[in-house]
């Protein structure tokens, strides 16, 4: 990002966002690598990876009869605010940089 671009919070937060992508994809490769030989890569220089299991339930709405799920007065509805991030009308979008780990 260039300085000039560090005042504007929509272009700041689009490339906060990509580093966070970046960021979860490489956390979901290094999960994988652990879970697919959880005997090694385990112990590290300064951490310890332990690999643990979850049980827990869910509930199936779907499974509902459909007289409930149309009823509604077994509905709510709710407002959220989201903020997106699109690209300019006359800008192309900065190629995404490598995000540099500093151990």
């Amino acid at each position: 990002m260039h300085k000039a671009d560090a005042a504007n919070p929509a272009d700041e937060l689009a490339e906060v966002r990509a580093a966070i992508a970046r960021l979860r994809l490489r956390e979901a490769r290094l999960c994988a690598t652990i879970l697919a030989a959880p005997d090694t890569g385990l112990e590290g220089r300064h951490f310890r990876a332990e690999v643990a299991e979850r049980r827990f339930r869910l509930f199936d709405a779907a499974r509902l009869p459909e007289t409930v799920l149309a009823d509604p007065r077994y509905w709510s509805e709710s407002v959220t605010q989201e903020v997106r991030c699109l690209p300019a009308a006359a800008a192309t979008p900065p190629r995404p940089r490598r995000l540099r780990i500093v151990h």
